[in-house]
């Protein structure tokens, strides 16, 4: 499955099969939450949250592979990425994009 952020993909044609997302919903761990809240007070990156988006987005993204598999797809195209505030301490990213089939 080819995975670009492009509306087209060089030397193919497309044909469009219809929007896929893939979204998951983390909260933050309270082990977690105390380790970064004192890292708060020297400043710095937050290691332990960026290591959670991270795994949320790779996990998003699958799920929006899945279901473009679903389609008989061969490639997503326009890929972007979204996230927010679901409630205190726990945050949705999705991925989203256009599943497409190449064309003959």
């Amino acid at each position: 499955m080819i995975l670009v952020n492009t509306d087209y993909i060089s030397g193919k044609n497309l044909e469009m099969l219809g929007l896929v997302k893939g979204s998951t919903i983390q909260s933050k761990n309270i082990g977690r939450d105390i380790s970064q809240g004192f890292k708060t007070i020297v400043g710095g990156e937050l290691k332990a949250y960026t290591q959670m988006m991270n795994e949320a987005r790779d996990l998003a993204t699958e799920r929006m592979v899945e279901e473009a598999q679903k389609l008989g797809a061969d490639a997503i195209v326009n890929i972007r990425y979204a996230s927010s505030a679901i409630m205190q301490g726990a945050a949705e990213v999705i991925a989203y994009g256009t599943a497409v089939k190449f064309a003959n």
